[in-house]
């Protein structure tokens, strides 16, 4: 039986503590993240605005353990990754984060049935029939399952996308400009289904993004300019979101 998505003592899911990320030495130095520390809750849908080059995606990487900070903390389901080797790291990102990019990542070759189970596969588990009917029928695919990518639309790709991600139950799911290559219907889908991942099926969700109508429909919006959080508030209509953004800057 997997662990809950959530927890019950209180803690936050995902903790950065006076996190710092340079890339490059001396003059050319480049301070991506400068001194950040957040918490994330469980059950919440936290977006992560700012302009290009603020840190955004930076932030996201070293949050989901697919890049080291310079220095700082970072704790996923009360684990400290500083203190995971390469491939312990790996099996924490494999059992206790779920993954939504941009462009799908997809296997080609595997139909939508098996690049929903893949994860668990590839980590030996046998997965749970009653989770993944349910997920398959939340992201209404039961009639595209034997279909592979190359035979589905972008949405339906980026839900096939979010049904893996949330198949391993996992403590969080990282969001990468979900809605980036998705017109804008195939967008209010997917948006629609990553907030009902969180409102029924109690999943954390941090999605980078820089469209202020999908950065609406989270509790909370995070801007960061120059590596530091500027403004951390809750969301609003898009417009509200297009304001924040502006005080921000």
């Amino acid at each position: 039986m997997n662990e809950p998505a959530t927890r019950t003592d209180g803690q936050p899911i995902v903790s950065a503590r006076d996190l710092h990320r340079v890339f490059g030495e001396g003059e050319a130095a480049v301070k991506a993240l400068d001194g950040i520390t957040v918490d994330f809750p469980a059950g919440g849908l936290t977006a992560i605005m700012g302009p290009s080059g603020s840190g955004k995606s930076t932030l996201m990487h070293c949050l989901a353990g697919l890049d080291r900070p310079t220095s700082g903390k970072v704790i996923v389901a009360g684990v400290d990754l500083g203190e995971l080797d390469d491939g312990e790291l790996t099996e924490l990102r494999r059992d206790k984060v779920g993954f939504v990019f941009q462009f799908f990542n997809l296997l080609p070759v595997l139909d939508a049935r098996e690049n929903i189970v893949l994860p668990l596969k590839l980590a030996g588990r046998d997965p749970d029939q009653g989770r993944f009917d349910r997920l398959v029928d939340a992201v209404g695919l039961a009639d595209r399952l034997d279909h592979r990518p190359a035979e589905l639309s972008g949405g339906q790709q980026q839900r096939v996308a979010i049904a893996r991600a949330l198949m391993s139950e996992p403590a969080v799911v990282f969001a990468d400009e979900p809605t980036g290559n998705l017109d804008s219907r195939s967008s209010e889908e997917v948006l629609g289904l990553l907030r009902t991942a969180v409102d029924e099926l109690g999943q954390t969700v941090v999605m980078v993004t820089h469209d202020a109508a999908a950065a609406a429909i989270a509790d909370r919006i995070l801007v960061l300019v120059d590596g530091r959080i500027v403004r951390d508030a809750a969301a609003g209509t898009p417009e509200q979101v297009l304001d924040l953004m502006k005080v921000a800057g």
